[in-house]
């Protein structure tokens, strides 16, 4: 829309004249008006003339795309999110859990591990130290509780510490974690055997986390790097820089936890791609940016 607001009229002239094909403009308007312009704009990307450039666009679709279209992939990416986001939180609260456990009960005599140089790094205790901390407890009224109760406690134990920590916390905390026997243990929880790859599948989880926590963009979702082959990308390196790939991941993860959930999952998102992908506009975006190929082969 660029520099000035433009009415919903306004919205669907523009659509109109760059090509796109709008068969229902009630409809759109209704949709336009839910949605919005700008994050509606994300989905009718893959549809410009233009794309994959995101400079000096034109910003003209290819002929004959559907505004219906567009709006299929926008429901897609919005059911998938709400489905995705049961299974991460399930995945992050078995991380957190099997962390806390697993290294509390080894060093039983320092309930705040977490915090302490004998068990973390330096620049992990520094950083609790200059202000970490006091964001946990002043964001939790139990944390604060704790030292209401316990004034001589300079932190409150790892296991109700680390239950408001986020999953960005979590990761960043066990890597500082100097035992690597330890984290060994925790990753062997979840069938994995080397380090990197357990913190490469929870850094894509994480990642997933914030887009669907934050309702933003899936269907074209890249991870910050590579995803590491590890057991849940047997079919090949293809796979592991796109949203095909992250999913791979959860349902490894989730199948650690709960196969039935696991299989539960799969059989939602298989669906979801059967209903929208009937549309073979939407169904060539979800193959060739999201890479769903073969999904029913986990």
């Amino acid at each position: 829309m660029g520099q000035k607001a433009i009415t919903l009229d306004e919205q669907i002239a523009l659509l109109s004249k760059r090509g796109m094909v709008i068969s229902d403009v009630d409809k759109a308007k209704e949709v336009l008006y839910d949605a919005g312009y700008y994050r509606l704009g994300f989905y009718w990307f893959p549809f410009e003339k233009s794309y994959p450039l995101k400079h000096n666009r034109t910003h003209e679709f290819i002929p004959n795309t559907q505004f219906n279209s567009v709006v299929k992939l926008y429901y897609f990416d919005f059911y998938l999110r709400c489905i995705l986001f049961k299974a991460l939180s399930r995945i992050e609260v078995a991380f957190r859990t099997k962390v806390t456990y697993i290294v509390s009960n080894e060093y039983t005599e320092i309930p705040s591990w977490f915090a302490d140089s004998r068990v973390v790094t330096n620049n992990q205790v520094k950083y609790y130290q200059e202000g970490g901390y006091k964001a946990i407890k002043d964001k939790n009224r139990i944390i604060g509780l704790h030292h209401s109760n316990h004034p001589k406690d300079k932190y409150a134990p790892a296991w109700k510490a680390i239950e408001y920590m986020t999953l960005g916390e979590i990761l960043h905390l066990f890597k500082s974690i100097k035992d690597n026997k330890l984290k060994e243990r925790v990753a062997s929880e979840f069938g994995i055997k080397t380090l990197v790859t357990l913190e490469s599948y929870l850094e894509v989880i994480k990642n997933l986390r914030n887009v669907s926590a934050h309702s933003n963009v899936l269907y074209d979702f890249t991870p910050e790097k590579s995803i590491r082959k590890g057991p849940a990308m047997m079919k090949g390196i293809g796979d592991n820089q796109n949203l095909n790939g992250a999913i791979r991941v959860v349902l490894y993860m989730l199948g650690q936890i709960s196969n039935k959930r696991s299989l539960e999952l799969l059989n939602e998102i298989e669906d979801l791609i059967a209903k929208y992908g009937v549309d073979q506009n939407v169904y060539k975006i979800l193959l060739n940016i999201s890479g769903f190929k073969d999904l029913h082969r986990y």
